[in-house]
C-alpha cells in the first residue's frame, strides 16, 4: 500500500483492477477469473481499497454482491483510471517497438472469411513482428469491445456514425444478385435496381449489418417497408443455400461470390446496371489511441494487398 507525502493510504493498481472487476461481474469468483487472481486475494484486493478511500464499496450478501452508491461513483472512476493507464502503456509500446505485440483485431462474420486470407497474408509479410488475434463477432459487439479496450482494431462496413471512432476506408465492393439459375433474372448483366421491388428476398437475421445494408437497398429502389421477409439465415453460406434450393434470392458482396458459389450448379449471378449498390469496407480505430500512426500504416498496406480482389480500393 503506497502512503502520500501528508501520511494518507493510495490505492493501487492491482486494488483498482480487483475491484473493477467484482463491480463488472458482481461475483467474486467469475471476477477473479476474469483477471486471473485467487478469489483470496481479489477478496483481501477489494478490501484494502475500501480501507485506503474510506467508504464501503459492496454490500456483502449470503446470496450475491451489490455495489454501494458509493461503488457506483468509484467505479467508474476506477474503469477511467485503468483505462488511462493502459492508454500510458500502449503509448510506451508503440515508441519503443512499433508493428510489435499483441494486435486484437475485430472482424464482421461478411467479411472474415472472405478477405481474411489476404489480411494473415499481408501480416505474414509485412508486420510478421505483431501478434495478431483475430475476433469474428457482429458489429455491436465489436464496438463496444473496440470502446471497452478488449479490441483494438476492427474490420467491418461504414459509415458507423459512432463517436469515439475514426474510420480508415480501405475499399468499395458491389453487391450482386444471387438467384436460383432458373430465374428469370438469373445472368442479367443490367439489372435495374426497381427489379428489388417484386422480388422473394432472403436475409441474414437481426444484428447482422449486411442485413440493414441489403433493406437499405431495397428501400431506396422502392421496395415498401412492410414487403415480406419471410425467411432468414444466420450465415451467408445458410443464405446461398436457401438460394440453391429455390426459397428466393438475395444480394452478395462481390468478395463473397467465389467462395461461396463454387460448384453449385444450382445457382447464378445477376449484376446491376451501373452505378451498382455497394458498401464500404473500413478499419475503424479509437480515436487518438496511441497506435494510430500503426493503423493508418497498415491500411494503407491493406488497401495494396486487396487490389487483385473484385473490390475498388479508396484513394
Amino acid at each position: 500500500m503506497a502512503v502520500s507525502s501528508r501520511g494518507q493510504k493510495q490505492p493501487t493498481l492491482a486494488q483498482l483492477r480487483a475491484f473493477a472487476a467484482v463491480a463488472e461481474h458482481l461475483h467474486f469468483r467469475d471476477a477473479a477469473a476474469a483477471i486471473g487472481m485467487s478469489q483470496p486475494a481479489l477478496s483481501g484486493a477489494v478490501s484494502a481499497l475500501e480501507e485506503a478511500l474510506g467508504v464501503q464499496l459492496l454490500e456483502r450478501t449470503t446470496r450475491k454482491v451489490l455495489l454501494s452508491p458509493a461503488g457506483e461513483r468509484i467505479a467508474e472512476r476506477a474503469r477511467g483510471v485503468l483505462d488511462a493507464v493502459g492508454g500510458l502503456l500502449e503509448e510506451a509500446e508503440a515508441v519503443r517497438a512499433p508493428f510489435t505485440g499483441v494486435l486484437r483485431l475485430g472482424v464482421i462474420p461478411t467479411v472474415a472469411p472472405y478477405l481474411l486470407p489476404t489480411v494473415l497474408g499481408l501480416f505474414h509479410r509485412r508486420f510478421p513482428r505483431m501478434d495478431l488475434q483475430v475476433h469474428e463477432e457482429q458489429t455491436a459487439s465489436l464496438l463496444e469491445g473496440l470502446a471497452a479496450g478488449r479490441l483494438d482494431l476492427l474490420l467491418l462496413a461504414v459509415p458507423l456514425g459512432v463517436p469515439g471512432v475514426c474510420e480508415l476506408p480501405l475499399f468499395d465492393e458491389d453487391f450482386v444478385l444471387l438467384a436460383p439459375r432458373d430465374h428469370p433474372l438469373a445472368g442479367r448483366r443490367d439489372i435495374p435496381r426497381e427489379e428489388l421491388r417484386g422480388l422473394q428476398l432472403l436475409l441474414l437475421d437481426e444484428g447482422h449489418c449486411l442485413r440493414d445494408q441489403a433493406l437499405d437497398i431495397c428501400r431506396e429502389a422502392g421496395r415498401t417497408a412492410g414487403a415480406d421477409v419471410t425467411t432468414t439465415a444466420a450465415g451467408l453460406s445458410t443464405l446461398v443455400q436457401l438460394v440453391a434450393g429455390g426459397l428466393g434470392v438475395t444480394l452478395l458482396p462481390r468478395t463473397a461470390l467465389r467462395l461461396e458459389t463454387a460448384r453449385n450448379e444450382a445457382l447464378a449471378t445477376g449484376y446491376f446496371a451501373e452505378p451498382a449498390p455497394s458498401r464500404r469496407i473500413a478499419l475503424a480505430m479509437r480515436t487518438g489511441t496511441a497506435r494510430q500512426e500503426e493503423f493508418r500504416a497498415i491500411a494503407g498496406a491493406l488497401r495494396e494487398a486487396v487490389r487483385p480482389l473484385p473490390v475498388w480500393p479508396t484513394d
